[in-house]
């Protein structure tokens, strides 16, 4: 009697012990906001200027998300946003400057995640003999900036205004990209791009710093939208960017803290 009442008490404890294991396991494996939930593709747009860096971080956040496609559209930020703005399927905006992001309706809140800063851009060797931002006033040099409402024509904008000079430019560009081309080519003597820029093409082009710099640094945004096709892989992207891993990537390629 003693040994069949201790069996049935064993069995019991066994049946209820294996019930609590199976409680527990859905609270462990329940699926958080990453890999689970993220599938298909998401869509980003962001500034010409972070065409290294996010081409990069899309690759990196793919091998993370195995499943997810990132497709990147790069620009202007103000042509971007205006793409937005008429409905352009995007899931996550990178502007290069606040003014565009606030143009943007249809956003979630901004983060500015870096800062970047002006330099001038000259060919190998520097054939025109560029010293500093006054050349840009110099109807001898051949000078290419970026459009005004783009961030970086903004940013030139800003220095020009500062220092007194009024530039000369022979073109403007629609993006920070195009002005950098057309440097490397040797179709002009000078462009005013970011520093980041110059560090990506320093095999084609060199780099002169100019201290009036500081009067426009430019603050980088981010934000998923408000109607993204794909939400959860937008709040997954911008968090990624935003993190340690993402933070890396940046800082190597010369964006400072915002």
């Amino acid at each position: 009697m003693f040994r069949r009442t201790a069996v049935t008490a064993l069995a019991a404890v066994a049946t209820f012990a294996l019930a609590g294991c199976g409680g527990d396991t859905p609270a462990s494996s329940a699926p958080s906001s990453s890999a689970s939930s993220i599938s298909g593709t998401v869509n980003v747009f962001a500034a010409a200027s972070l065409t290294g860096t996010f081409t990069q971080l899309g690759k990196d956040f793919e091998a993370a998300h195995p499943g997810v496609k990132v497709v990147f559209n790069f620009a202007g930020s103000s042509a971007l946003a205006k793409q937005i703005n008429e409905g352009a399927p995007a899931d996550v905006f990178a502007s290069a400057a606040p003014k565009n992001m606030d143009d943007v309706k249809d956003k979630g809140t901004p983060t500015n995640f870096v800062s970047n800063t002006l330099e001038i851009a000259v060919p190998k060797g520097n054939p025109g003999k560029i010293t500093g931002l006054k050349d840009f006033a110099d109807k001898s040099k051949k000078i290419a900036l970026c459009a005004p409402q783009v961030p970086c024509g903004a940013a030139a904008g800003k220095v020009f205004k500062a220092s007194g000079i009024t530039a000369q430019p022979d073109s403007l560009e629609q993006d920070v990209k195009a002005a950098l081309t057309k440097v490397g080519l040797g179709e002009v003597d000078a462009a005013l791009v970011y520093k980041t820029d110059v560090l990506s093409s320093k095999d084609k082009v060199d780099g002169i710093e100019f201290p009036e710099a500081s009067k426009a640094v430019n603050e980088y945004p981010i934000a998923t939208l408000t109607k993204a096709p794909n939400a959860d892989g937008a709040k997954a992207f911008v968090d990624y960017v935003l993190s340690d891993k993402g933070k890396a990537v940046l800082t190597a390629a010369g964006f400072s803290a915002p």
